[in-house]
């Protein structure tokens, strides 16, 4: 029996895989996280073979996870399912230690043959992206990072209520001094929290800011 662990922040995705997966007599799901934290804390009281895990998550993205799994569980195999189809992540996760990488639009077949492979010992790379790399590396062409690389989404301080308030008010559109009279502050206190944002979120400006606040879903 393969114990294997579920973690994708969207329930439905999971709900989806695991009715795919208890079809076969041999996999059992053992359990489901949502990040890359919660699977951690579940991996301390659920023993498992096989992690499939997604690469952008909330909380602790999939690269972060695999890193924290490697000191910690090093015998647990990672299977990576993500819909990023660039070679970069490929090369980044199988280099922290991923057994395999599929794309999320696979076949329940290649998906079950997959997870019986890694259980063996074996890698396993969808042929797509397999094809890709082979080509790139016969033309000795590293794999480059993709240019939105903020879909990956990076670990942020926890943003107080205020904070969040601002940053709704600026990805509205609002300047500084709109904002202040909005909140009833001075200018200069908005400007303080406009760059504790900045700070908490690793970005560079304003733009930034908000791109990665949509992609963390910190903000619709």
């Amino acid at each position: 029996m393969i114990k294997l662990v579920l973690t994708d922040d969207h329930r439905l995705f999971r709900e989806g895989i695991k009715a795919l997966l208890t079809e076969d007599e041999a996999i059992e799901v053992a359990g489901e996280a949502a990040s890359g934290s919660e699977l951690l804390e579940l991996l301390t009281s659920v023993p498992a073979d096989i992690v499939l895990l997604d690469i952008s998550m909330p909380d602790m993205d999939g690269l972060e996870a695999i890193n924290l799994l490697q000191r910690r569980h090093p015998d647990l195999k990672v299977l990576v399912l993500s819909m990023l189809d660039n070679e970069w992540y490929v090369h980044q996760m199988l280099e922290a230690g991923a057994a395999g990488y599929l794309l999320k639009n696979i076949s329940k077949e290649e998906l079950l043959e997959a997870i019986r492979l890694v259980a063996s010992g074996m890698r396993y790379i969808s042929p797509t992206l397999t094809i890709d790399l082979l080509r790139k590396a016969n033309h000795h062409v590293p794999p480059a990072p993709p240019l939105d690389l903020d879909v990956v989404r990076k670990p942020h301080k926890e943003l107080s209520k205020r904070e969040l308030e601002v940053l709704n008010l600026i990805s509205e559109g609002f300047t500084n001094a709109e904002i202040s009279e909005k909140l009833f502050t001075s200018k200069r206190t908005i400007e303080t929290h406009r760059q504790n944002l900045l700070e908490k979120t690793h970005t560079k400006n304003t733009a930034a800011l908000i791109k990665f606040a949509v992609l963390n879903r910190i903000i619709s």
